[in-house]
């Protein structure tokens, strides 16, 4: 059985460098400028575009959800908001989660924000929520993301063929997942 009032109250969670704060609309103008970031979208594969108002609403209607669990990534010194990272398509009969994680851009990335933010949502996912197993996907063409991903306990587990068309090249998604039982660095 999960704690599914945890994800509901998705208490802030403090590192050595990062705080991890329930996202919503305030931290609209950054992230609205994020999703404006050529790598970023690269790295999340997002062919889609949005509006202000789509991404508004969107915000404004992540506090309180009982089955998933979106924060914003803030830098603990002057809290400036470095991203987001997320907890989604929860299966509570199955203890299990899908993980994903955005940072603004090449500004932030090669600092340890993105490692101490995932081990961060691992322990919360782990420790408080009680899921069992935490999966993500990342393409062929970030493996500066795969690091991270092994480094917080992620272990490859299968390889999607051409799953990404992007600029006109195929790419592979790379599944991975980490499990409670797994030995967490």
């Amino acid at each position: 059985m999960i704690d599914t009032e945890a994800l509901g109250a998705q208490p802030e969670l403090t590192g050595e460098n990062v705080v991890l704060t329930q996202l919503d609309e305030t931290y609209f103008e950054p992230a609205w400028q994020a999703l404006h970031e050529p790598e970023g979208t690269r790295f999340t594969g997002t062919h889609a575009t949005f509006t202000e108002e789509q991404i508004r609403t969107w915000l404004s209607s992540r506090p309180g959800l009982d089955d998933r669990a979106d924060y914003a990534i803030l830098r603990k010194d002057d809290r400036v908001y470095l991203g987001d990272v997320v907890l989604n398509e929860v299966d509570a009969d199955n203890r299990s989660a899908s993980f994903r994680i955005a940072l603004t851009g090449p500004d932030v990335f090669g600092k340890g924000y993105g490692t101490e933010a995932t081990k961060l949502i691992l322990d919360f996912a782990f420790d408080v929520v009680g899921l069992h197993r935490v999966s993500l996907e990342v393409f062929d063409f970030n493996p500066r993301a795969q690091r991270v991903y092994e480094k917080a306990g992620f272990v490859r587990e299968g390889l999607q063929r051409d799953a990404l068309w992007w600029d006109g090249e195929w790419h592979d998604a790379i599944s991975m997942a980490v499990l409670e039982t797994d030995p967490r660095p």
